[in-house]
């Protein structure tokens, strides 16, 4: 995240207690931010440098000597929603086939090479950015190096090892998508509330196009993405810039900049919202009622200034935890619902979401849950919200700004995943003092403007009282994972 910025689209929201540690850190720093600003002027600052190599490859690096440890990242500026219409899935597809072999490394060997060196690896792909990642001490970076420079140019694919390799992803969305019904309603909400753009078709891709993927498919999308030019480096740990850099020239920069390589993203945009839509599951797998909503809004990319950052503030407010408007009305005073939570995903290149959820009550109807979380969030569109919970919550996330940036692996996709998508390193650096300037005006504007129904996919998933899930083949729905990881 950008602190509160998402590293993936995966948007279904999960009620996940933090650990008991962090909670408490948390807690003994809020009254230190609340009654001293300044405190988190550390984590804000300016730490990272970057620079360009010669053949267009952007390289940040994030100092940390605490501990002879590096993080070594390599992000791709291409998604899951920069591909052709009719080859879904094939950027995935393609981070695992990333892991094959090379002329200089053997089928299935990068990892093991890894592992003896003492480090860990592996990749993920989103709708906006794919990115590969080790965790290695310090003398090992120069491998690293070497070995991700070679295979961002030198990728072999031998078509039995393609056809292993896609039998592999199909049974991984089986596993993930057709066999959860959340995953299932998510994804048929995503194709719901996203009418032209490439963000309503899963990353992992529509069962019956993964089918079809081919060794061409993967080879034509590595060559028109995979270079320098379209590429970000990430070094964070127990390195400085000037060793950083004369590492990359020495690997990376050996590798010609690609003129051929397409680094413009022109993507089909929605046209206005014009009315809600809603959608509804029956699976007899599915433990329990739940209510799902999603509103199409501005990303921190898309966004007026000021916005995602109140967008931000407000979901955590009304959404996020158990002192949320939400969980206090809905859970506790009202007991309509076992759990209700949301939050706001403004990674996105092009748009972001608000979304909500909630587990009904036994006994009690989806639609009275949903017309309970509708009138929370009509106060907070029409009255806005308290100077205390504002307060709060800017500290709340302060302090989780400042906590994250204690690990090296989280600052690498904190500055990874903005750069992928068209943000600088002061975007990142200057998001402490971004989220403090927001009032309660700001908060209010925000909600009257995007709590709108129209921008809207409202989703139900029951359990089948039948015993036989409406969904019948696994060809007929898309898949729900909007970020995967290897």
């Amino acid at each position: 995240m950008l602190s509160r910025f998402r590293f993936d689209r995966d948007r279904r929201a999960t009620h996940t207690p933090r650990s008991s540690t962090l909670w408490i850190l948390t807690v003994l720093a809020l009254p230190m931010l609340a009654l001293n600003p300044a405190a988190f002027a550390a984590a804000s600052a300016t730490r990272a440098t970057e620079f360009k190599l010669a053949n267009g490859m952007q390289v940040v690096v994030i100092p940390d000597a605490r501990a002879p440890v590096i993080t070594h990242m390599v992000w791709y500026r291409v998604g899951a929603a920069d591909e052709q219409r009719g080859t879904s899935g094939i950027a995935h597809f393609l981070e695992h086939l990333m892991f094959k072999s090379t002329e200089k490394i053997a089928v299935g060997e990068f990892s093991k090479i890894v592992s003896r060196l003492g480090g860990q690896d592996n990749a993920f792909t989103g709708h906006d950015a794919t990115a590969y990642f080790q965790r290695v001490s310090k003398d090992r970076l120069p491998r690293m190096m070497e070995m991700e420079a070679d295979r961002m140019v030198n990728l072999r694919l031998d078509e039995k090892e393609v056809l292993t390799e896609r039998d592999v992803i199909l049974e991984e969305r089986r596993s993930r998508v057709e066999n959860n019904p959340s995953s299932l309603l998510s994804e048929q909400m995503d194709a719901a509330l996203y009418l032209n753009h490439p963000y309503g078709v899963p990353v992992i891709g529509w069962y019956h196009e993964m089918q079809k993927l081919s060794r061409q498919d993967a080879l034509t999308f590595y060559k028109r993405y995979y270079a320098p030019n379209n590429a970000i480096l990430v070094v964070s740990g127990d390195v400085t810039g000037d060793e950083v850099k004369a590492l990359a020239e020495a690997t990376y920069g050996k590798i010609p900049s690609n003129p051929d390589v397409v680094t413009e993203r022109h993507r089909p945009q929605d046209p206005p919202p014009l009315v809600p839509r809603r959608i509804e599951l029956k699976d007899a797998r599915a433990g329990n009622f739940s209510f799902h909503r999603d509103y199409l809004v501005p990303s921190y990319q898309t966004a007026k200034p000021g916005e995602a950052e109140a967008l931000d503030l407000m979901m955590k407010i009304a959404g996020s935890g158990s002192t949320s408007r939400l969980y206090k009305k809905v859970v506790v005073e009202q007991k309509l619902a076992s759990t209700v939570g949301g939050d706001y995903s403004g990674s996105g290149l092009d748009s972001g979401t608000l979304s909500l959820y909630a587990v009904a009550a036994d006994g009690v109807a989806l639609e009275k849950v949903e017309a309970a979380v509708d009138a929370v969030l009509a106060d907070v569109a029409k009255s806005g919200v308290t100077q205390a919970e504002l307060d709060r919550a800017k500290s709340g996330y302060l302090a989780d700004y400042i906590y994250e940036s204690d690990n090296q692996a989280t600052l690498a996709r904190r500055y990874g995943w903005n750069l992928a998508v068209g943000r600088t390193v002061a975007d990142v650096e200057n998001w402490p003092a971004a989220i403090s300037k927001v009032t309660l005006d700001d908060i209010k504007a925000v909600a009257a403007q995007y709590i709108d129904l129209k921008r809207s996919v409202t989703g139900y998933l029951k359990p089948d009282t039948r015993g036989v899930a409406e969904r019948t083949t696994p060809d007929a729905t898309p898949a729900a994972a909007n970020s995967v990881v290897r």
